[in-house]
């Protein structure tokens, strides 16, 4: 590897970390860090923290001031060339004089689009350069819903070591560990919504909401859209999910009759039926028109296994609890007993670490490629 070519890889490191800063409040905008390299050394950092405030570019052009004449960029995600709630970044890098600026990754955005080729047109010299994998991981949602249509869809489940789920009348508090449910409110505050169903409203009536822990992000930390999944409209309006009713969805089949919902301000969408009550691959087609990147589905062990089976998971985290239920309680997903063992395993390990007493492990599909 060439000098530049670890100097570059350096600096984009530095570039992912500060786009990490963003990570649980800026959707449904991208996550995206810069740094502003004069000599070496970084003269400029930048990080889009919120939706409205500055981009990662931007920032960085401020912090550097003059020192970023002639000085090369590195940003995670190609800068931008549209208006939209803030000015376009390509301009602002070309009118400060930088000399160079390597992205991460091509911005999909097809609104976005142009900016590396608005940066060569003002004499800079633009490049994609190294760990585009990491960056594109860090906005997987964005990615796949700018090219798909669809949100990134995440299965969040949690078991004793048997495998059970909840007890054999259906209560489930608390299995796992509280530093376990601190890392899974952490997951939803980075998610664009979290979808439950309606048995486990009406069995638990969950807030399904967001802790928000101290540091200076805290304020900029949104509640994600809650959707509640229920057929026939069956939970009651005043349950706690759909407070306040503007930051909740509830989805029902075309032609339920859901009409205290709307009187008491809760959106109401409507799908067609299917396989597992409703349309779930509509159900995501939904969401993608929403501008919804990342789903979070917790639920029972019924709709859960639903996604499952029809192979619209993208990611599973699973929290291990080191107890026993025993066998008449409910199982951690509903799902068919296959008539042979697969030779091959279905999910692939991506990563595994203890979290309290519990132990966390992040599956994906087998298929998955990195």
């Amino acid at each position: 590897m060439s000098h530049e070519s670890r100097s570059d890889a350096y600096f984009m490191a530095k570039a992912l970390e500060l786009a990490r800063i963003g990570l649980e409040t800026t959707h449904p905008n991208p996550r995206v860090g810069c740094v502003i390299v004069r000599e070496g050394a970084i003269v400029g950092r930048g990080a889009h923290r919120r939706v409205g405030g500055p981009h990662a570019e931007i920032e960085a052009l401020t912090e550097a001031g003059h020192e970023a004449r002639g000085a090369t960029v590195y940003v995670t995600l190609e800068p931008c060339a549209h208006v939209g709630r803030t000015p376009p970044c390509a301009p602002a890098l070309a009118e400060a004089g930088v000399a160079r600026v390597v992205y991460a990754v091509p911005d999909p955005n097809p609104e976005a689009a142009g900016g590396s080729r608005m940066l060569r047109e003002s004499g800079i010299q633009v490049s994609q350069g190294p760990l585009s994998g990491s960056a594109r991981e860090l906005n997987r949602g964005f990615f796949k819903r700018h090219e798909t249509g669809r949100p990134w869809v995440t299965v969040k489940l949690a078991a004793s070591l048997d495998g059970r789920s909840a007890l054999a009348d259906g209560r489930s508090r608390w299995i796992t560990s509280p530093a376990a449910r601190d890392d899974v409110r952490r997951l939803r505050a980075r998610s664009s919504a979290v979808v439950t169903g309606s048995g486990t409203i009406l069995a638990d009536d969950p807030l399904l909401s967001v802790r928000r822990e101290p540091g200076p992000m805290a304020p900029e930390i949104r509640e994600p859209l809650r959707v509640v999944l229920d057929s026939h409209a069956r939970c009651p309006p005043d349950s706690r999910v759909f407070k306040p009713a503007g930051e909740s969805l509830l989805v029902t089949l075309a032609g339920s009759d859901a009409m205290a919902h709307e009187r008491a301000g809760i959106p109401v969408a409507r799908v067609a039926g299917g396989a597992s009550g409703l349309a779930l691959g509509e159900v995501l087609a939904l969401l993608g028109q929403r501008i919804v990147n990342e789903v979070l589905i917790e639920a029972g062990p019924v709709l859960s296994g639903a996604w499952i089976r029809e192979q619209l998971i993208d990611e599973c985290w699973l929290y291990l609890a080191p107890r026993l239920l025993g066998s008449e309680a409910l199982p951690l997903v509903s799902l068919r007993s296959p008539a042979q063992l697969d030779p091959g395993p279905e999910w692939k390990i991506r990563d595994v670490r203890q979290v309290g007493d519990d132990l966390r492990l992040i599956l994906r599909p087998a298929d998955w490629k990195d």
